[in-house]
């Protein structure tokens, strides 16, 4: 787990939560860009990358959720018909927070959402509920894979009374 790791700088508490906020705020802004609002693409840009390298992980895990999660971030701009790019911020979480191979198929919720969404949603005005829903799968998602990845192991049951 993320929490025992021994960090340079900053509690592990701290650099996630602010990590997360980064990410989360950094891809709001970008979902509010337009070609008249160029820079505040950048800064959502920037926030959202910022957030993915103050997350308490090995360096590797983390460049690779940021170079997995902003372009999918950016393809949100073409609107709910492109959600499914949803699932690369989601591999991105689950590999910074070091979450085992066991709590990957956890995705196929995320993967599930969206395939629905888009259906339901189709034009770029009903992108903030589309996205809304989504994010809310993520994070149930998030809380299953991190379930998944705090239960013992299951294999060594007690035995059974004669």
């Amino acid at each position: 787990m993320t929490t025992r790791r021994p960090l340079r700088w900053g509690g592990s508490r701290s650099r996630a939560i602010g990590g997360v906020a980064l990410i989360v705020s950094g891809g709001v802004a970008i979902a509010g860009s337009d070609t008249y609002v160029l820079l505040l693409l950048l800064a959502g840009t920037v926030a959202h990358v910022t957030g993915w390298c103050v997350m308490p992980a090995d360096g590797w895990r983390r460049v690779t959720a940021a170079a997995l999660s902003t372009p999918a971030v950016w393809l949100l701009l073409t609107g709910p018909r492109f959600i499914a790019v949803l699932v690369l911020p989601y591999i991105g979480w689950l590999l910074v927070r070091h979450r085992p191979l066991r709590s990957y198929p956890t995705i196929t919720f995320v993967l599930a959402g969206a395939v629905i969404l888009p259906s339901l949603f189709s034009n770029y005005s009903q992108m903030l509920p589309a996205v809304a829903i989504e994010f809310a799968v993520i994070v149930a998602s998030a809380w299953a894979a991190w379930a998944v990845a705090t239960t013992r192991d299951s294999r060594h049951l007690p035995e059974q009374y004669p």
